[in-house]
């Protein structure tokens, strides 16, 4: 009672440590203008003066009057010198190999007691509680405080945790770490059993090395830790019940991982080197191959599949995705494969999302994590509600250096994994010649992602024993380095050592394990070189040019009872006025005139592929409402901004909904939706670019991902992108989508390439992909979507369009087969420029009787039979011509040039009408777009003599 009446008359007394030193810092301030400080603090002040040394006595601790010998200031400076080492220690820590401390270059202040105007003898005389209310009691002094943290904050594991902004977060590390939460206990057995895996990682490396001299392998040795710690991470998530772990990593070390995380067997592995073509190896990556119809890649690209049971344990199965040689954009891939995998399909409405069912590991290079800008990207996505997968361990393997680049010349940042303060991830820096720091590490991250569902990084600090690839001498670049590094005995020797003076394994038996590997080894080489077969490459036969049938019509009364669906919302639920006043009228239009605009057929595609049981997953910038304005499936209540997604509550839905607005990306989020697009071979999966020509910014996706993943890895995708595109005069980057870069990568029928110009082809193509996702023929479709067009009236279609018939490669005039004899020039063209010209030649119909205009709606596969069929059935034709609204080299042109020869009959002139070749894909003033193409469509509809 009379401890709390001292409190209550002295409110100092409630403050310690930290604290104290905030409220006599504020002191000070007062004492120099009362009016520095707000009134509420001037008034203790004023009342209570200056904040006391009874400030130290705390009503936990009522015996622990602090001796009024002892300075207030050197408490409050000594308080500031431990919160500099909780920060600051990574400085000092031992956490690189190949040097004595971290900071080579120059003795941080921060620990200079003199900063501080403090001596050993003062943090002696000062009690460990004053300065840390939690110390361990075996802590007497502050100078055992001292010393305490600096060994936990600087020894071979070393914290970043201050830029987590969540105080919860940062208590619950600080814990882990100050109370021995990472006491690693790792029996005598387990301490040899990671002696052994130490060994078979480096034997393995040691003999590829020997015996296929000059090819290349991206040594893992230096780093030889990653394997072990990724044992760690996939042994506790089994513990924890996870179903699927998704790896992703660059070249670095991905073959030893392969073999002894992924179970890839040494017989294959072995045998791609001894089997390796001839070639010229080109500088970096790449090799000059053979090519047997499919591409393959090279070995250190692969990914693989592994089912792991740990003992009593549920099984989980290990995914390493294939990746190309633009190494960080496997990221996002991964992060959307996770994200599949963690879903449960529903009959409607949402997915169910289980983050514990599976989880991540990227594995980036200590050059690429700063220098790559898809790792931001990727960071982003992390908490995001669209991509979230409840946290991503990331794996930094630290070697130092950037093929022949120094970290000066690299980035501008301490350390490589600084990227990830922006983004709030906590990070721990551990060196990697220390085995059971480097383990402390990652059960450290598993347990974060475990309790918080966040990112968390591990810095793995080692080097690069070779150079580069192993072809390259790294003597010329960094020869110091490398002097030091040829002197450095491996983290096994070093762990041997450890083990052998604990008497936990004799030298004998440390010899033994090595000879008995290395014995090992030869005996399969040894077999697969006296075989002395080619080696029997596997092949992927060839997709067929032409996709299954599928009926993709629906019956009138089914598509009004979608359509009703679609506008039943509760009556509780407001929409925005004028939007009802749209909707409202699609709905009349079909009831009453019959006629589908495009948002109401996409509508109408969506409902009905979730009715026939398919899921599906739609992103993009902007696409709830649809950048022009134009989709409307996100409805927002006008009086308290509820949403509201029709498409979730349709009658007899048995497939989910989910539909997100992106991040201002699109790499990123068109990798992770090709990631989720791989696993979820059920779900169709969309995204939509703001604008065509966005794309742009995502080509690395496109090109090495989407375009030749299934003939590199026979990876399946049926991927969905909308990529709005036509020239209505809005300058370079909102005209095209760019369409000539998809079908310069069509090959091998990879992909479909469409550029549909009536909401019914646009509803049938839809409802194809739909019905073909997990179907072997799968393959992505890329559709050229419009702008104006959205609301043109020669776009909408009539609703028999969708009862009846399907997707037309090519689409003829109504009029086809009027005065066929007539006609001698057939115009070819696709996209908007077609309806132009056709309302245009509307006018003056009868005059152009000698003209017929025929869109071609499907670019890739390219319609041969359909054209070829066209082009017989007029007797007097003269002219095939190809009308376009892009520049000669964009567009269709170059592409269809070709094709449109071998269908044109001998005596026919094939033309072209266009823009001339630029350099940019469009005039960035309207007046003279208006001119060029008003050009283009007078020329089409100008009868040659």
């Amino acid at each position: 009672m009379t401890s709390e009446k001292h409190i209550n008359s002295n409110p100092w007394l409630s403050f310690s440590g930290p604290n104290l030193g905030y409220v006599l810092d504020k002191y000070e301030k007062f004492l120099k203008d009362k009016n520095s400080v707000d009134p509420h603090d001037r008034h203790f002040f004023e009342a209570y003066g200056r904040p006391g040394i009874g400030g130290f006595e705390t009503a936990q601790r009522p015996e622990s009057v602090m001796d009024h010998s002892i300075s207030i200031e050197h408490v409050v400076s000594t308080v500031r010198l431990v919160e500099n080492i909780r920060t600051y220690g990574h400085l000092i820590a031992r956490i690189n190999p190949l040097f004595d401390v971290n900071n080579i270059h120059s003795s941080p202040s921060f620990l200079n007691l003199e900063e501080y105007h403090l001596t050993i003898e003062d943090l002696q005389m000062i009690p460990a509680h004053y300065i840390w209310k939690d110390a361990p009691n075996s802590l007497k002094s502050a100078n055992d405080v001292i010393t305490f943290l600096k060994e936990k904050y600087s020894s071979t594991l070393a914290y970043e945790f201050n830029h987590v902004y969540e105080q919860e977060e940062r208590e619950w590390l600080t814990n882990i770490v100050e109370r021995d939460h990472l006491r690693l206990s790792l029996s005598d057995d387990e301490k040899v059993q990671l002696l052994e895996r130490l060994t078979e990682i480096e034997e393995f490396e040691r003999f590829l090395h020997k015996s296929f001299v000059g090819q290349k392998r991206f040594s893992i040795e230096g780093l030889d830790m990653l394997v072990p710690i990724l044992d760690r991470l996939i042994g506790v998530s089994v513990n924890e019940g996870s179903k699927n772990v998704i790896l992703g990593m660059a070249h670095r070390g991905r073959l030893n991982v392969l073999a002894h995380v992924l179970g890839k067997p040494y017989q294959k592995i072995f045998s791609e080197f001894v089997h390796s073509p001839n070639k010229e190896m080109i500088p970096s990556e790449g090799s000059k191959g053979i090519n047997f119809g499919w591409t393959g890649d090279v070995k250190y690209h692969l990914g693989a599949n592994r089912t792991i049971a740990e003992k009593g344990s549920a099984e989980v199965k290990v995914t390493l995705m294939n990746n190309p040689s633009h190494l960080e954009f496997i990221g996002p891939v991964v992060e959307g494969y996770t994200r599949a995998a963690q879903e449960e399909q529903v009959n409607k409405g949402q997915t169910h999302q289980n983050i514990q069912k599976s989880f991540a590991v990227l594995i980036h290079g200590d050059a690429a994590f700063p220098g790559e800008g898809v790792v931001a990207e990727t960071l982003n996505l992390s908490r995001l509600k669209g991509y979230e997968t409840g946290g991503t361990i990331h794996i930094i393997a630290n070697n130092q250096l950037g093929f022949t680049t120094d970290p000066v010349d690299a980035r501008s940042t301490k350390y490589a994994s600084d990227l990830a303060k922006g983004f709030e991830i906590p990070i721990v820096h551990v060196n990697s010649d220390d085995p059971e720091a480097c383990l402390k590490a990652a059960d450290l991250a598993f347990q974060y992602r475990q309790r918080f569902h966040k990112d968390f990084l591990i810095n793995l600090i080692g080097y690069r024993r070779f150079g580069h690839n192993e072809i390259d001498d790294p003597m010329t670049t960094q020869p110091l380095l490398y002097k030091k590094i040829q002197q450095h005995p491996t983290v096994r020797s070093i762990y041997a050592k450890v083990c052998e003076e604990a008497g936990l394994i004799t030298q004998n038996a440390i010899q033994d394990m090595q000879k008995t590997l290395h014995d090992q080894f030869h005996k399969i080489y040894d077999d697969i070189k006296s075989r002395d077969e080619e080696k029997d490459f596997e092949r992927l036969d060839l997709l067929p040019a032409k996709l299954p049938e599928v009926n993709t019509a629906l019956p009138l009364k089914m598509l009004h009872e979608l359509n009703r669906d679609l506008m039943d919302w509760p009556k509780s639920f407001h929409p925005y006025p004028k939007l009802e006043r749209i909707l409202t009228r699609r709905m009349k239009a079909l009831s009453e005139q019959g006629v589908v605009d495009w948002g109401l057929a996409e509508s109408l595609a969506f409902a009905s592929i979730l009715k026939d049981g398919r899921s599906i997953r739609f992103t993009g910038q902007d696409v709830g409402r649809g950048t022009f304005s134009h989709r409307h499936v996100v409805l927002k209540d006008s009086e308290n901004g509820e949403t509201y997604i029709p498409l979730r509550h349709l009658n007899e839905a048995k497939g989910s909904f989910q539909i997100f607005n992106s991040p201002l990306s699109e790499t990123g989020v068109l990798g992770f939706e090709y990631g989720y697009d791989v696993f979820a071979s059920k779900t169709l999966v969309i995204w939509e670019a703001q604008f065509g020509d966005f794309a742009n910014a995502a080509q690395v996706i496109f090109d090495q991902f989407i375009a030749a993943g299934r003939a590199k890895w026979g990876q399946k995708s049926g991927l969905v992108m909308l990529l709005p595109h036509g020239y209505e005069g809005q300058g370079p980057e909102h005209s095209s989508g760019r369409l000539e870069r998809y079908l310069l990568l069509a090959a091998e029928n990879n992909w479909t390439v469409a550029n549909v110009t009536s909401s019914s082809q646009y509803f049938h193509v839809l409802r194809r992909q739909a019905f073909i996702k997990d179907h072997d023929s799968v393959r992505p479709l890329v559709i050229m979507t419009p702008k104006s067009l959205l609301r043109h009236v020669k776009a909408a279609s009539k609703i028999e369009k969708f009862s009846m018939g399907g997707f037309h490669p090519v689409l003829e005039p109504d009029d086809a087969f009027y005065s066929v004899d007539h006609v001698e020039r057939l115009v070819l063209c696709s996209g908007k420029i077609a309806i132009e010209i056709e309302t245009e030649r509307e006018k003056n119909k009868e005059a152009c009787v000698w003209l017929r205009i025929i869109r071609v709606e499907e670019l890739y596969p390219f319609p041969a039979e359909e054209i070829e069929h066209l082009t017989s059935r007029y007797p007097n034709l003269k002219e095939l011509v190809w009308v376009q609204e892009e520049p000669k080299n964009m567009g269709a042109w170059q592409y269809i040039a070709p094709y449109l020869r071998e269908c044109a009959p001998h005596h026919i002139d094939l033309k072209y009408i266009g823009r001339p070749r630029r350099s940019s894909p469009a005039s960035g003033e309207p007046d003279i777009h208006k001119r060029e193409q008003r050009r283009i469509i007078v020329e089409t509809l100008k009868q040659s003599k």
